[in-house]
């Protein structure tokens, strides 16, 4: 897998009939190795070891439905009262973050209400806080 713009970690990864698995340290079991995967897991690991945030107030793939539609955002972190704190979207590292990515997390948290939002692809990483005004995309270095 590509290296990516984020510290590298000890992953499992595991071969089973022809596919990669990494292990999710979250989630506790092997989950099929994709180019947004590899992303995820690296930057779980980043919130986890750089930012010290306990694996327990880490979800993934939380349900959040918006106009009838079921979508799943991909890391939600949440606070000491359990309220969410920041949410990510994780994307492939060929898939460049643009507006429509903007766009497509703020729909997210129109749910979700989180005051930090993170938008990664493993090489390029923005990070948003919810307020008044205008929001714009700034790339920051983790």
């Amino acid at each position: 897998m590509l290296q990516l713009n984020l510290p590298e970690f000890g992953c499992k990864v595991s071969k089973k009939e022809g596919k990669l698995f990494i292990f999710d340290i979250i989630r506790k079991k092997n989950v099929v190795l994709t180019p947004e995967e590899w992303v995820r897991q690296h930057f779980i690991n980043f919130l986890m070891v750089e930012k010290n945030i306990s694996p327990n107030r880490i979800s993934l793939e939380l349900p959040a439905k918006y106009n009838r539609l079921s979508k799943r955002c991909d890391i939600v972190v949440w606070d000491a009262n359990l309220h969410p704190l920041l949410l990510v979207e994780c994307k492939a590292p060929f898939v460049e973050i643009t507006h429509k990515t903007l766009h497509q997390i703020s729909t997210y948290n129109s749910v979700i209400d989180a005051p930090y939002l993170a938008l990664t692809n493993g090489l390029v990483h923005f990070f948003l806080q919810q307020g008044r005004g205008e929001v714009s995309l700034k790339e920051v270095e983790v």
